[in-house]
């Protein structure tokens, strides 16, 4: 098996960054070494692109994400991470799939309808071919597998049909179609003063949210204040229904602790707030506490970190190489 996954590299990153998508890939690192397979790890800066990026904060966001997975437990000795941009055979595979993607597939595409709203005819160009820079992204070292939520599970189907078409036109058998990997339900994390509204970077409080470079004290700070009602916790999951932001700590709870929503109420059904956000502290400080003196410690070396990422871009050009040039031969270039 080797599976392909690519990250926005965003700066700032919180707890539901970590615990909606960033551990699932340890785990699928761990699961897949042990395995005999091999996971490629990139950060996604040619796709972040495909809307306007302040250079300077994306260029320090793209360090900081790289620290951040680091931190999280992705080995840059045991998988392969490194920059989208920096393996130029994506780019130029891109190009070559294009002559083979149709119009018709991409106007099907519901993100970049979701994404452009109503000035679709202000969108970049980018942001519409945005699909096919995927498709290049999986088909490029011939990925087995590839981790999809249910908002990317139309953009794997069309890299498939790109695929199939591509290998059908030129009479080869070059690219592999790739299969969905649907990884474990990740944890939904929503804000601390907002159960309604999902944890978010861009939320003008703070103390909407747990970062992964926060200290103890204020981890300890933000969950003490966070937004609850006079309630109870009840003994089953039902009674969290109409209940927002009591869900939202259990939530955090269960995912933080590896267990199930059941199990945290068994514990602590018919405690008020007062006793179960203290514990709630005691354990997201144990969690995150050591991911943060990782993180920071990577963020006051940034030659170490391009070290790093270099590193992966040439490990994964070795794997991207043959599959370009057997393109370029396909098409009689």
């Amino acid at each position: 098996m080797r599976t392909v996954s690519g990250i926005q590299p965003t700066g700032n990153l919180h707890l539901g960054n970590y615990l909606g998508a960033i551990r699932n890939w340890v785990v699928m690192q761990d699961r897949l070494e042990a395995e005999g397979g091999e996971c490629l790890f990139f950060l996604a800066d040619l796709h972040a692109i495909s809307e306007y990026q302040e250079p300077k904060a994306f260029a320090q966001g793209i360090r900081e994400m790289a620290a951040a997975l680091i931190a999280c437990g992705i080995d840059p000795d045991r998988s392969i991470l490194f920059r989208q941009r920096a393996v130029t055979e994506h780019a130029q595979l891109q190009w070559l799939l294009n002559a083979t993607a149709r119009v018709g597939w991409l106007n099907r595409m519901t993100q970049f309808k979701d994404k452009s709203g109503k000035n679709r005819e202000g969108a970049s160009v980018a942001l519409y071919t945005y699909p096919v820079l995927q498709a290049a992204d999986v088909l490029l070292y011939q990925a087995t597998h590839v981790p999809v939520g249910q908002d990317q599970k139309q953009h794997l189907e069309l890299a498939r049909d790109i695929a199939t078409k591509f290998n059908t036109d030129y009479g080869v058998e070059l690219f592999t179609l790739p299969e969905p990997m649907i990884p474990p339900d990740a944890a939904r994390i929503m804000s601390l003063r907002d159960g309604s509204a999902k944890m978010s970077k861009s939320d003008p409080s703070d103390m909407a949210r747990i970062n992964l470079t926060d200290d103890a004290d204020t981890i300890a700070a933000k969950l003490r204040k966070a937004k609850t009602d006079p309630e109870p916790l009840p003994s089953e999951a039902t009674g969290l229904e109409g209940r927002a932001e009591a869900k939202n700590l259990v939530d955090i709870y269960a995912a933080l602790a590896g267990t199930d929503v059941a199990s945290v109420l068994a514990q602590f059904g018919g405690q008020g707030f007062g006793s179960f956000k203290p514990a709630l502290a005691d354990l997201a400080v144990a969690k995150l506490s050591p991911i943060a003196a990782r993180l920071k410690e990577l963020q006051g070396d940034p030659a170490e970190l391009d070290r790093l990422l270099a590193k992966g871009a040439e490990k994964a050009r070795a794997l991207a190489a043959p599959t370009l040039a057997a393109t370029y031969e396909a098409m009689g270039l």
